[in-house]
């Protein structure tokens, strides 16, 4: 189970749905230029429930055909220069959600359910404009209540970046309960840690409840301070001025292409 960074990027294809977290959740940056290197194009991406410095990387190397989010940017430092490019370009296909909704078709997948009932887009663009959320009249109600059906989302691959795991291959989330989602709708599921741990985390009271059973794991990575430049949670903070930087230099195709470029500190 326990892999490195580029053996874990070569489980990727051309084509697959990929699921990634929200900045805060524990973003796998470790894994990005491994997998721009790799070079696994037309990719589609599942942002749970937002996209930030991880997508707009893949989107800047060319490797991104779309994107399923509720918003993608660099938090405080502005916007994502290499996705508002391609939106504006037309060179991704943006299918635009809300955090809910994300959530409900994940839940959906890892309940073996076609679809989950939401009532909230009820009269919203969001839902005008996505052709494969249906609307249908509450089957327990004869009075005409209707409620939107959210398909599943069934992600072949998601990556995240956590605290530790244990040399059994079991994985601490804390209260980060988006990863499990993330793990329990897709097919495969890779993992950069911090740290692997002797002890079994699933034998100790302190993080059983929080850890992620080795059954949805894949492959595990060791990748000290993995999540840089966003912050993991317990162990450092995020870098904004390094998310500054990178913000001022993509807003180019050659500004984003020089900092990637650059190596990455240790």
């Amino acid at each position: 189970m326990q892999a490195d960074l580029r053996a874990m990027a070569a489980r990727i294809r051309p084509g697959m749905r990929i699921a990634l977290p929200v900045d805060y959740a524990g973003v796998s940056m470790a894994m990005t230029r491994p997998l721009i290197a790799h070079g696994a194009g037309d990719l589609d991406l599942v942002c749970v429930p937002t996209g930030g410095l991880q997508v707009d990387q893949l989107i800047g190397a060319g490797l991104v055909r779309g994107v399923e989010t509720s918003a993608v940017s660099l938090g405080e430092a502005g916007g994502a220069p290499r996705f508002n490019q391609a939106v504006q370009d037309g060179a991704i296909r943006l299918r635009d959600a809300t955090c809910p909704a994300i959530h409900a078709g994940l839940m959906a997948a890892q309940k073996g359910s076609s679809f989950m009932p939401m009532r909230g887009l009820i009269g919203t663009d969001v839902l005008r404009h996505r052709d494969d959320w249906r609307v249908i009249d509450n089957p327990f109600d004869t009075g005409g209540d209707p409620i939107v059906l959210i398909p599943a989302i069934h992600p072949d691959v998601a990556i995240f970046h956590a605290p530790m795991a244990d040399r059994f291959g079991n994985v601490w989330i804390g209260r980060r309960r988006e990863l499990a989602a993330m793990a329990y709708a897709s097919a495969e599921t890779l993992v950069t840690v911090e740290r692997i741990v002797e002890y079994n985390l699933l034998a100790d009271e302190m993080t059983a409840a929080g850890t992620l059973p080795a059954l949805y794991i894949t492959a595990i990575a060791p990748a000290p301070r993995g999540a840089w430049p966003y912050g993991l949670w317990g162990e450092y903070g995020t870098d904004t001025d390094e998310l500054i930087r990178y913000a001022r230099a993509a807003r180019t195709e050659a500004g984003f292409a020089e900092y990637m470029a650059q190596e990455v500190p240790a």
